[in-house]
């Protein structure tokens, strides 16, 4: 048995190969944008579990998705509660305000945390996310914001059951104690299982389904990690620690980009786009005559084989949809299981299936099943989803904020103070004052002091002609600054006319463009509808086309056979007129000939006749003899008279033996034993014969005559003799078939008794009987032999007597 797979590991691969070729895509379309979902099939205790979650010292999959992820978008991450969920699996955006808001408000509930990546890591998952590869995601945009949101759910028994509440979980327990009363509020209540909706996007979720906001690889793995201690697992004959429930990891990424300045989250929630993973874990399908399973645990056994045999009818429906171009419904509803992933199916997203396989003996037939199964998922193809339209920002907006918040910084550095013993910059103030004249020294000693006042009047003076100077110096440079500000508002004012001109011209020739975008979108809308009609028409000629060439061999073979079946019929017939022109021919020369031995015959008895009258008549007679009576001549026995030795002319009559037409050919005499002998005086008589009691093919073969000899009861007890003739050929086959062509009746009869007179008391003189025996002609022919026609199918002869 062989089976065909796109790739095939052995049981040493390493998790990081197995990694790079299966998860390692669907990770890349999750930074993009795109949805993937990833879930591992087969028996039970196949090594489904280990290969997503690993071991300690070698991470799975599932923690090597997550440390690719976060190495990714590690510095591009926003602040918590940027992006926040809703319950109706659509996602807002906040600001830094309203997010630093409700971070403080969760900080002050007493309700328990989320894990925080600082503090101390569990050790009994230490060594799995010590992921020592360095792989990250190419072309992230540097222009948005992430954000990681991830959820834990099961289905168990078709019911789905988040992983992540923070309620006790313990299993399923009726809700009745044992006094037959509801359980009180106080008492232990299990949980409720969650529904699938579908959202406005027409995309299935789970209804109040817990979805943690993660910020590392080490958060996302302690929550995992935290429902997995909580998912169903029980021991089983072929497993110990098998899984009695399909487990969901959702990795939701979303992402939305900055403003134009780089620095805030763009506030449109247009813009966000929201992508996940979901890292399945199949329960395998398992036998119960194996497990030796009872109770609760064949119950699991029948749900889980259940679901996926769900997942096998959906997905070859699929397939057959696609082959043959019909449109049967897919029973994705017959399952939470393959509900839940419908969009997948539909061509939401990216799918990839690790079918694991365990090489013992005793799962050999479960596993031939599953990787039938697995190769024909491989026939099923999906439509992939369009890439969302871009935003129109300049790309870079990050770095160039980063460059200026930089050199802001830089300046206000600068501004406090000089950098590295640079001398300051003069101000304008101290630029203007170093221009005025000193004033001296103002201090009065003496009363009769009378140079220092007039100095100072005469300095006071120069500094209000200087300053009179400079007023008059600044108010024409207001006046030309006005001027000039004047003259750059008009050419602005110009410029911005133009501008606005322009843009109105682009708006208009972009009002166009955008109405022939939507022109040429309906007329593209058009022509795929229509070039969908002709591709159904297209097809419904082919299979017309195909069936009436099927038609047209069916009728052209028809009449091959048809015309041989004339050609052969036609060759028949004209050896059948060729056969029968023959054998009337035979007929008519043998009844010609029949006809003239009859008339012979009658020519000579009236020879016969005259020539005994000519005697009698002739003869001298002295005494007339007296004639005997006809009694006495009935009386006397019947014989033929011998014609005189005095005619020598007239010729004997021959006895001859009848004989077949055919004598010179080869016959086979059929006689079968019953028949009986009948002792007449003419018996058949066919030279060159092959007398056999039963026909046999070797004496067929060496025959070409074939006389079958048929005995039956007549009408009036004799026995009627049948010679049936036929013609002996060799068929295709090499062997012999005989055609009969003739048929003779031998028929025999006895003569007629006559009633005898009283005889005279004298007998006559023996003279007179003598004389009277060979002279009187007409009692002489009263018995006589006369050949005559036989059958209307060929000659034959009857033995009959005419009584006088």
């Amino acid at each position: 048995v062989q089976y065909s797979f796109k790739e095939v590991f052995g049981t040493l691969v390493a998790q990081k190969k197995l990694f790079d070729v299966v998860a390692k895509p669907l990770v890349e379309d999750l930074i993009h944008g795109k949805n993937g979902l990833l879930f591992t099939y087969g028996v039970t205790g196949s090594g489904k579990t280990h290969t997503m979650t690993g071991s300690p010292g070698d991470g799975g999959l599932l923690p090597r998705c997550l440390d690719m992820i976060f190495k990714s978008i590690g510095s591009f991450q926003a602040k918590r509660f940027v992006f926040k969920l809703d319950d109706k699996n659509s996602i807002d955006v906040q600001c830094e305000v309203d997010a630093l808001l409700e971070r403080q408000k969760r900080d002050a509930m007493p309700v328990p945390k989320t894990p925080s990546g600082k503090r101390q890591i569990d050790p009994e998952i230490a060594d799995m996310i010590n992921v020592q590869d360095h792989c990250k995601a190419e072309e992230v945009d540097e222009d948005n914001v992430y954000s990681v949101f991830v959820s834990y759910i099961e289905i168990y028994n078709n019911y789905i059951y988040d992983l992540l509440e923070e309620a006790p979980f313990e299993p399923i327990k009726s809700k009745w104690n044992s006094c037959n009363t509801p359980l009180r509020n106080g008492d232990f209540i299990p949980p409720q299982s969650k529904i699938l909706r579908e959202d406005q996007n027409r995309n299935m979720y789970v209804t109040g389904c817990t979805e943690v906001e993660v910020k590392s690889t080490e958060e996302a793995f302690e929550v995992f990690w935290r429902g997995q201690k909580k998912r169903r697992i029980a021991n089983t004959q072929l497993n110990r620690e098998s899984s009695r429930s399909h487990s969901v990891f959702t990795i939701k990424l979303a992402q939305a980009p900055l403003d134009a300045d780089g620095d805030n989250v763009l506030q449109e929630k247009e813009q966000i786009v929201l992508s996940q993973l979901s890292l399945v874990d199949l329960a395998g399908s398992e036998r119960a005559n194996r497990t030796k399973a009872e109770g609760n645990r064949l119950r699991e056994a029948g749900n889980i084989n259940q679901s996926l045999m769900t997942l096998r009818t959906c997905i070859e429906i699929l397939r057959e949809n696609q082959m043959y171009g019909i449109n049967k419904m897919v029973p994705y509803r017959d399952s939470k299981l393959t509900l839940l992933f419908k969009n997948y199916f539909d061509g939401e997203g990216k799918v990839r299936m690790i079918v694991c396989v365990n090489p013992k003996a005793e799962d050999y037939e479960e596993s031939l099943q599953v990787m039938r199964f697995a190769e024909m998922t491989q026939e099923v193809e999906v439509t992939r989803p369009v890439d969302r339209p871009l935003y129109g920002l300049t790309p870079g907006r990050r770095f160039r904020n980063q460059a200026f918040q930089e050199e802001l910084s830089q300046k206000l550095v600068l501004r406090g103070g000089p950098i590295d013993g640079e001398p300051e910059e003069q101000s304008v103030l101290e630029m203007f004052l170093e221009n005025f004249p000193l004033l001296p020294a103002c201090e009065l000693s003496d009363v009769n002091d009378d140079q220092t006042l007039p100095k100072l009047i005469e300095v006071l003076e120069k500094r209000r002609k200087l300053r009179q100077m400079l007023s008059k110096q600044f108010s024409r440079a207001v006046l030309d600054l006005k001027a000039m500000l004047q003259e750059f508002d008009c050419s602005v004012a110009s410029k911005e006319n133009h501008v606005k001109v322009m843009l109105s011209e682009k708006e208009k020739t972009i009002a166009g463009q955008k109405t022939e975008i939507e022109r040429l979108e309906k007329k593209i809308k058009t022509l795929e509808y229509k070039i969908d009609i002709l591709e159904k028409t297209a097809t419904i000629y082919e299979e017309d086309k195909r069936n009436l060439q099927q038609e047209l061999e069916s009728k052209s073979q028809k009449l091959q056979r048809q015309a041989s079946d004339k050609r052969r019929l036609e060759a028949r017939f004209q050896g059948m007129v060729a056969e029968t022109t023959m054998k009337w021919e035979k007929e008519c020369e043998r009844r010609v000939a029949a006809k003239q031995l009859e008339m012979q015959n009658k020519l000579w008895v009236k020879d016969e006749k005259l020539k005994q009258l000519k005697a009698i008549v002739t003869e001298p007679k002295n005494e007339k003899p007296e004639r005997p009576s006809r009694e006495r001549d009935r009386e006397k026995p019947l014989q033929r008279s011998v014609s005189p030795s005095s005619v020598p002319n007239v010729p004997p009559v021959r006895l001859r033996h009848r004989r077949s037409r055919s004598a010179g050919e080869r016959w086979v005499d059929h006689k079968p034993p019953s028949n009986l002998p009948t002792d007449t005086v003419m018996q058949p008589h066919v030279p060159h014969a092959i007398t056999v009691a039963a026909a046999s093919e070797k004496a067929l073969a060496k025959c070409d005559k074939y006389m079958l000899t048929h005995q039956e009861l007549a009408s009036d007890g004799e026995i009627e003799t049948k010679l049936i003739k036929g013609d002996v050929f060799k068929t295709r086959g090499g062997g012999q078939a005989v055609q009969f062509t003739d048929i003779e009746t031998l028929k025999q009869e006895s003569p007629t008794g006559r009633k005898r007179k009283s005889s005279p008391t004298c007998p006559d003189p023996p003279e007179e009987a003598a004389e009277s025996e060979w002279t009187d002609v007409e009692t002489r022919c009263s018995v006589a032999v006369e050949m005559k026609a036989g059958s209307a199918l060929g000659p034959g002869y009857e033995h009959h007597a005419q009584p006088k």
